[in-house]
């Protein structure tokens, strides 16, 4: 104290929830100074006002890193990992359309990444910071899909006990993600058409159009032209869902982002605090050399698997239940269309389940139908 040359001093504890949390300490270096009860009551005024200051920036620094724990997650759910010529050109093309608000089917296999293209042509768009909502078509009844997509008024049937807003609705201003849009009901398909052509819609059991501003973006793994040919899809809603097209690759095109990808899932799949497995020699060249049906759903999948049940420092081929070389489907010479679409539809569901090791919820979600679908068809297909 005789540097500072400090006559008297007062130290108060940063008092929060009854913790000290550290302590205050005012020097004075006047003469024959003392603090009175009146400089006290400041004083501690002062600290409580500190100890509140230091909370609030704690609190803070806590909320930035979850914001920055968030952020990772999202960007791992959403990247788009690749480099080949096929992938980069979608990326570009999903960019450039981005800022348009036609709407944008996207079409490829199941597991090639349909939905991270939505995400990246609603992020990369004016529309970034509104809601994106998204709702597999195929996934409910009719009756059920136009509850969720256009909502209810209280009472409007039995079980309505308040008002539910609809997805259109939730995603006023922003982005509708129709996935499945192949397996909605045909009678669906004519409500839809219209919000689609007035951008408005009734609530169940409302007489009063609700205005929506919202940009559609669809993905299907079907023929759309050939369900129109059929009578399974309308015209009418094909030509308003499909006025930019945007057609991604299947893995077993793509093979050169397979080391890509596989170093990202790794990375994204072991646990906090692990050190990532690495990958055998020769590794990379038997994932190559499957051909994948699940596509890049499948490839993540087996390789969570993998992480999980290996318990060495490395992966191996053991790790990943399936060949590594495609088996050619036989087909004889004067087979019906039935016969040979049956024939194909079995081994590419077994091919499936096998990769899956028998799990139906997860080969299910690789095929993208339902569970109870997947297995009315093993049965129908004699699938052991």
């Amino acid at each position: 104290m005789t540097d500072l040359d400090v006559k008297s001093i007062a130290c108060l504890p940063l008092l929060l929830s009854g913790v000290i949390i550290g302590v205050v300490q005012f020097l004075d270096k006047q003469d024959d100074s003392i603090y009175s009860e009146q400089d006290m009551t400041v004083l501690e005024r002062f600290s409580k006002i500190m100890a509140m200051f230091f909370e609030v920036s704690r609190s803070n620094e806590i909320l930035g890193e979850e914001f920055d724990r968030l952020q990772e997650k999202y960007r791992q759910r959403y990247t788009i990992v690749g480099e080949s010529q096929g992938i980069r050109k979608c990326i570009a093309h999903s960019e450039k359309v981005s800022n348009s608000k036609a709407a944008i089917l996207i079409t490829g296999d199941s597991g090639t990444g349909k939905e991270l293209f939505a995400h990246l042509i609603h992020d990369r768009s004016l529309r970034q910071t509104k809601p994106f909502v998204s709702i597999s078509c195929g996934a409910l009844p009719a009756s059920i899909l136009e509850r969720e997509l256009f909502g209810h008024e209280k009472g409007a049937f039995t079980g309505a006990d308040s008002l539910k807003i609809g997805l259109f609705e939730a995603a006023d201003g922003g982005t509708l993600f129709l996935d499945e849009i192949g397996e909605m009901p045909l009678a669906m398909q004519v409500k839809l058409l219209r919000v689609i052509q007035e951008e408005a819609f009734l609530r169940l059991g409302s007489t009063n159009l609700t205005e929506v501003d919202v940009r559609i973006i669809s993905a299907t793994n079907q023929d759309l032209d050939k369900m129109v040919a059929e009578g399974r899809f309308r015209q009418d809603l094909y030509y308003r869902v499909n006025v930019i097209n945007i057609h991604l690759p299947a893995l077993r095109d793509r093979k050169e982002d397979i080391p890509d990808l596989v170093n990202f899932f790794i990375r994204k799949h072991t646990p906090e605090g692990e050190k990532p497995k690495k990958l055998q020699k020769g590794l990379t060249s038997f994932l190559e050399g499957y051909h994948w049906p699940g596509n890049i759903r499948q490839l993540e999948n087996a390789l969570e698997r993998a992480i999980v049940l290996e318990d060495g420092d490395e992966l191996t081929p053991d790790a990943f239940a399936f060949e590594s070389t495609q088996q050619p489907i036989e087909i004889n010479v004067g087979s019906t269309l039935k016969d040979a679409s049956d024939s194909f539809r079995k081994s590419f569901i077994a091919s499936t389940l096998q990769s899956t090791k028998g799990n139906r919820t997860q080969a299910a979600k690789i095929l993208e139908v339902q569970r109870s679908y997947l297995s009315r068809l093993i049965k129908e297909l004699g699938i052991s």
